[in-house]
């Protein structure tokens, strides 16, 4: 599960990385727009898979 967050958590990073470049360099304003929805989708990703690693954590006695 810590990996699967790590990994969502890297592209998180490496889409708004992307759309950043491109609105810093006056490209596509749609491309933006679109990394940067992926970019909340990916975050809700992480976050829910964040909580189910914890839910699983507590249940397991760790914690």
């Amino acid at each position: 599960m810590f990996y699967l967050a790590l990994v969502i958590m890297l592209a998180v990073a490496a889409v708004l990385f992307v759309g950043l470049r491109n609105l810093l360099r006056n490209g596509d304003a749609n491309f933006s727009n679109k990394m940067m929805q992926l970019r909340v989708f990916l975050q809700f990703i992480a976050v829910v898979v964040i909580v189910i690693g914890i839910y699983i954590a507590r249940s397991n006695g760790a914690g």
